[in-house]
């Protein structure tokens, strides 16, 4: 990234920041009110105070464990459904109908499920986590293993590779790109699910602790939430973009990585 840009990039971000200090300090109420957020400098000054607490770091540290536990589960058996539905017609008329019935259900929805089936909420949270990635996952690697041109495979047949080299030499590789992409996707749904989960039934995690305070009413500790999922979410999403371009270094460089040539 060019200097330019991150001066780009730094100035919005600055701009955001003044103009949410300018409404909120002169409490400007017009079709939206302002009068009730907190300031950014109250809202720093929480944060300020919360980062020397144990309790934030290990908020912190649940969420991100939580959230790992879960979209690395779902990565594995996302990616494996996928490439099974795209490459086998057993496998798509066995799994497909029932993936297709369970798709369209918010992973939100799924915590009264998540409650009768594991007897601690821990493991009801990291469910959800990874039901929230997988679908993105496999419906993305489903779509990429599909757009990999036969001729790719036919050539590696021609000269006598098998189904194993056809599958982790051409598939595999050339459905990369799109698998990054669904991982990035899933990566976003998976934090906005371990968020919702954790207000809901955690006992730790930084969505619990946001949620416990709005309940007391100190917005700016509920502003401080928000924004170290934010910062989360930006993090980890990072280094699953990272991750992609490395592993697609063969690609083109007018092709991004997460982008279906």
């Amino acid at each position: 990234m060019t200097a330019r840009r991150r001066l780009l990039r730094a100035a919005a971000l600055l701009g955001f920041l003044g103009l949410w200090q300018l409404l909120t300090a002169l409490k400007v109420v017009a079709w939206v009110r302002f009068d009730h957020l907190p300031t950014v400098l109250q809202v720093a000054d929480a944060l300020r105070v919360q980062l020397g607490t144990a309790v934030y770091w290990q908020d912190l540290a649940e969420s991100l464990r939580r959230i790992c536990t879960g979209f690395a589960l779902a990565a594995v058996l996302g990616v494996t459904a996928g490439v099974l539905t795209a490459r086998s017609r057993t496998a798509a008329d066995l799994l497909g109908p029932v993936l297709e019935l369970i798709r369209p259900i918010p992973a939100i929805a799924l915590v009264p499920v998540a409650i009768m089936l594991f007897p601690e909420n821990e493991q009801g949270i990291v469910f959800i986590t990874c039901a929230a990635a997988f679908f993105p996952v496999t419906v993305a690697t489903r779509h990429a293993v599909r757009a990999v041109p036969p001729r790719w495979e036919e050539a590696v047949r021609t000269m006598g590779g098998g189904t194993g080299r056809v599958l982790f030499g051409v598939v595999l590789p050339g459905a990369l790109p799109g698998v990054v992409g669904g991982l990035s996707v899933g990566l976003g749904v998976s934090w906005i699910c371990v968020i919702s989960a954790e207000m809901v039934s955690g006992q730790y995690g930084v969505g619990y602790r946001t949620w416990s305070a709005y309940t007391v009413l100190d917005y700016p500790g509920v502003f401080v939430g928000m924004a170290t999922i934010g910062l989360l979410g930006w993090a980890t999403s990072g280094a699953v973009e990272l991750l992609g371009r490395r592993l697609t270094r063969w690609l083109p460089a007018a092709v991004p990585a997460g982008v279906s040539a």
